[in-house]
């Protein structure tokens, strides 16, 4: 059924297209044309827009949305390979970082890590950092708690060297 649909949705076009090639040229005509076209294309991108916001409310409302980030200022002889989250042990996010991701983070650079929805009331946030410390593998893990409301809750992942390995750091916004 749809491509019965898609073969005459095209043969329509074609059409229009033929019709429209065919037309003599007249300059004020097909100029107004091209303004409402333009007009047109300026209208679809404001409304996908605005359904990408709603659909993003829908999706996640304010009462029950959280975010985690996570931000990196770490010695330069530690390489995040990945990020594993997880809320009241369950996983939520599994990232694996590029060099040009861990490049952005190490200047000043921000990632979302997750974005879902919980309950209101507290949480247990736990994250496990895989990398490289001067050529070794390493595990390291953080946890913390977090008390849900009724607002959004953003939680920052914070990774800092400390005494030559990595150390996470909870920021609660």
């Amino acid at each position: 059924m749809r491509l019965i649909m898609s073969l005459g949705l095209l043969m329509a076009l074609y059409a229009g297209i033929s019709r429209a090639a065919d037309a003599p040229p007249e300059g004020s005509e097909l100029q107004g044309i091209d303004d409402q076209v333009q007009t047109l294309k300026k209208e679809v991108l404001e409304i996908n827009h605005e359904l990408s916001l709603l659909e993003e409310k829908l999706l996640f409302p304010s009462t029950t949305q959280i975010s985690v980030f996570v931000s990196l200022d770490a010695p330069q002889e530690f390489r995040l390979d990945s990020a594993e989250l997880s809320i009241d042990n369950q996983v939520v996010a599994k990232y694996v970082y590029t060099f040009r991701e861990l490049e952005a983070m190490n200047k000043g650079g921000v990632q979302r890590l997750h974005t879902g929805n919980i309950a209101t009331g507290p949480h247990n946030i736990s994250v496990l950092l895989r990398g490289k410390r001067g050529g070794d593998a390493f595990e390291q893990t953080g946890t913390t708690t977090v008390k849900k409301d009724v607002d959004p809750k953003f939680v920052e992942m914070h990774i800092v060297g400390t005494s030559g390995k990595p150390d996470v750091q909870f920021r609660d916004w």
